[in-house]
């Protein structure tokens, strides 16, 4: 685990801790699981892709660790509509949301407004490391949350994804080298993302998603995050197979995040 990945984990214990002492573990369960409709995170990908396009999960990320403010002018309803519209025929399948406040200047409010403003199902993106969370992620409206396999051991895992199951909410289980896909396939989350960012050296390689791409059965649909910034990277992917992508900071610095979207998929 890189150094920055156990600093976020340890930040994240004492948020859950300090959200706890607010409400309850009890109570946001109650609250969670009177949050009945969700939206449907997977369908939305396999429609696209059955429709012979790209299934975009667009994100809204106002900041990284690394490159600080993406965007200034950050509203998350106007960038949620602009990606569910894109150009009128090459729009996102879903949108994700950075929820973490202390690297990525997120919050949870982005969230319930970027989902209040479009029909689109909506990935919380944030850290999870405790049940806490998944329950949190369901009340503020989350479709789907995200299971990094770096920041879990295989029964913590396991457990997140059963309670996130249980919710009516979809898994995106991500990965980043073959052992944590071996891990990751234990899960029965269809939905396998594979980050091209090396977590030692932050380099990027699209070779990291082509590389494992055999490993992954035909049932799991294969997510491609990070690196994304060409219609001759698009291409790549989608001629070896590959018609799901997480992308957002290439959109997060245009004018018009939908049309860049359209630009970028359109071909």
């Amino acid at each position: 685990m890189s150094d920055i990945l156990d600093q976020i984990i340890a930040v994240k214990r004492e948020e859950i801790a300090a959200a706890q002492r607010k409400t309850s573990l009890a109570a946001m369960r109650t609250d969670a699981e009177s949050r009945v409709l969700t939206r449907d995170f997977e369908g939305a990908l396999r429609r696209k892709i059955a429709a012979g396009q790209s299934a975009v999960i667009a994100e809204i990320k106002k900041a990284s660790p690394s490159k600080g403010v993406l965007r200034a002018d950050f509203i998350p309803a106007d960038i949620a509509q602009s990606y569910a519209e894109g150009d009128g025929k090459t729009s996102a399948a879903c949108l994700s949301v950075l929820t973490d406040r202390q690297f990525f200047q997120g919050q949870p409010d982005y969230l319930k407004q970027a989902r209040a403003s479009c029909g689109l199902p909506v990935l919380r993106k944030d850290f999870m490391v405790d049940p806490y969370q998944i329950y949190e992620s369901r009340a503020m409206g989350a479709d789907c949350v995200l299971l990094i396999a770096a920041c879990l051991d295989d029964a913590r895992m396991a457990e997140l994804e059963a309670i996130a199951r249980s919710l009516d909410m979809a898994v995106l289980v991500e990965v980043h080298d073959r052992a944590e896909l071996e891990r990751a396939l234990k899960l029965k989350t269809p939905l396998v993302g594979i980050n091209n960012r090396n977590l030692r050296s932050f380099e990027v390689s699209l070779d990291a998603t082509l590389g494992m791409l055999k490993d992954v059965p035909a049932d799991r649909l294969v997510v491609t995050e990070s690196g994304i910034a060409t219609a001759a990277d698009v291409k790549k992917m989608r001629d070896a197979g590959v018609h799901a992508f997480l992308v957002g900071e290439a959109f997060m610095r245009a004018d018009d995040p939908g049309s860049a979207l359209a630009a970028l998929f359109g071909g």
